[in-house]
């Protein structure tokens, strides 16, 4: 098991996906290189989970590509006319990434109010 992941019974992994909000998956060569997903009430609240990049695929743009479009659907899926809150956990020393895209650091992990335009 690789450092800081936690194994998980497919059954699991199968069922959180199927009820997450939103899914984004980077492939390469016909593997899954990157993913990301958005789970929350779709409407005031909004969380950035498991934003993962293949170390070998790290550095080439695929992470910030991944929060783009999970940005991207928060932003034409929330009620217009509306502050929502986004939230996320950092690995740690990863919080400079996540700043690029407006997040600040919370004590509870990082956040930021997004106001959705009419």
């Amino acid at each position: 098991m690789a450092a800081g992941f936690i194994e998980r019974p497919l059954p699991q992994v199968e069922k959180a996906l199927k009820n997450g909000l939103f899914n984004v998956s980077a492939i390469c060569g016909g593997q899954v290189v990157g993913m990301g997903r958005l789970v929350g009430d779709g409407a005031m609240y909004w969380y950035l989970q498991e934003i993962v990049v293949l170390p070998e695929y790290q550095g080439k743009g695929i992470g910030k590509s991944i929060v783009n479009r999970l940005l991207e659907h928060i932003k034409s899926a929330a009620v217009p006319g509306t502050i929502i809150d986004i939230g996320l956990t950092a690995v740690k020393g990863k919080e400079p990434f996540y700043e690029k895209f407006g997040f600040l650091v919370r004590s509870t992990g990082m956040g930021q109010l997004m106001e959705i335009q009419e």
